[in-house]
């Protein structure tokens, strides 16, 4: 294996049309470690929100003023070639998955937590299995944290919002398997992409706004999206019914935390509204990996670029509007 690896930079905050093609040296596991040969690299809106260094309030965590991490991607299946001390649970020449710590997917090879990795399935493609961590993990915690599907034998009305992203194109299907009527806030352009999902009804809440809807419809809301105000999410569950906001919208300083603060004090009713602090779930991403398996739930690809193009992935994923996955394959 060669000393050095072609790895997509950026040393500083700023646009995916600062991102560079350099050769640095390839890194070497530490204890509990492994080291991957990278297959394929998922992107997400976080990996652009800390290109940008957006909001200055995640700085302190990720470098004040220039990134800790300047490789992006953070989804990432790939080969085990290396393993460091004391690993278990990994071996030299498996195909896994898993969310890095802070980024580096955009290269050849790349360390990562032994802990964090999941074996994939011989039917389940790189490409599929890299979209799963992040935003699979995010859908099905999400879910839970609403308490959709948790008892036996409910059926829950769930309207999602913001649809056809990542993220929220698992959300649909994974409600629907859970068996959940539901209902997903979409461009019209990708109504029968999130019904072929498993949508029962789809619409634009930038044509057709929410305050049409009935009070008390839903028994939970998901929203993706974001940007939406919180009395508005609020009315439309029932007495006993949450909202969950996936999003880290907010402002340039301080982000999503003014909505949070605001949120826990509209929860202090019935009605309330969870912000979402989704985490690294092994145990989560194996069962998707077995739902991908069965073709029970299929991971929506806008678009694969090759390696050498992955600055013009970022860059789609920067102007938004993509759908499903974006999704950069190996070297």
């Amino acid at each position: 294996m060669s000393r050095t690896m072609s790895a997509w930079r950026r040393e500083s905050y700023g646009p995916a049309v600062g991102m560079t093609l350099e050769h640095i040296a390839v890194p070497v596991p530490r204890r509990g470690e492994v080291l991957l040969r990278v297959r394929a690299t998922a992107l997400n809106a976080g990996d652009v929100r800390l290109m940008l260094g957006d909001p200055l309030l995640v700085r302190p965590v990720f470098g004040l003023t220039r990134p800790k991490h300047p490789v992006r991607g953070m989804e990432v299946s790939g080969t085990v070639v290396a393993v460091g001390p004391d690993v278990v649970g990994a071996e030299i020449g498996e195909d896994v998955v898993g969310e890095l710590v802070g980024g580096g997917g955009l290269a050849e090879y790349v360390r990562v937590p032994a802990s964090r990795l999941v074996p994939i399935p011989p039917d389940v493609s790189p490409e599929a299995a890299a979209c799963l961590p992040i935003a699979g993990g995010t859908a099905w915690q999400a879910l839970d944290l609403a308490g959709v599907g948790l008892a036996p034998g409910t059926v829950s009305r769930v309207l999602v919002i913001g649809a056809s992203g990542g993220v929220g194109t698992f959300t649909v299907q994974l409600a629907a398997l859970r068996g959940a009527e539901v209902w997903a806030s979409c461009g019209s352009r990708n109504a029968p992409l999130l019904e072929r999902l498993g949508a029962v009804r789809t619409f634009d809440h930038r044509e057709s706004p929410l305050s049409e809807l009935p009070s008390e419809r839903f028994d939970a809301v998901i929203d993706v999206a974001g940007g939406m105000p919180l009395r508005e999410l609020q009315r439309l569950v029932v007495p006993g019914g949450h909202v969950v906001l996936v999003t880290g919208d907010g402002g340039r300083v301080l982000g999503p935390v003014p909505r949070m603060l605001r949120a826990a004090v509209l929860s202090l009713g019935s009605r309330r509204i969870r912000p979402l602090a989704a985490k690294p779930r092994p145990e989560v991403l194996a069962k998707l990996l077995e739902l991908v398996a069965d073709g029970r739930v299929v991971p929506v690809i806008d678009r694969a670029y090759p390696f050498a193009e992955a600055s013009a992935a970022l860059a789609q994923l920067e102007a938004g509007h993509t759908v499903g996955k974006v999704v950069v394959n190996a070297p």
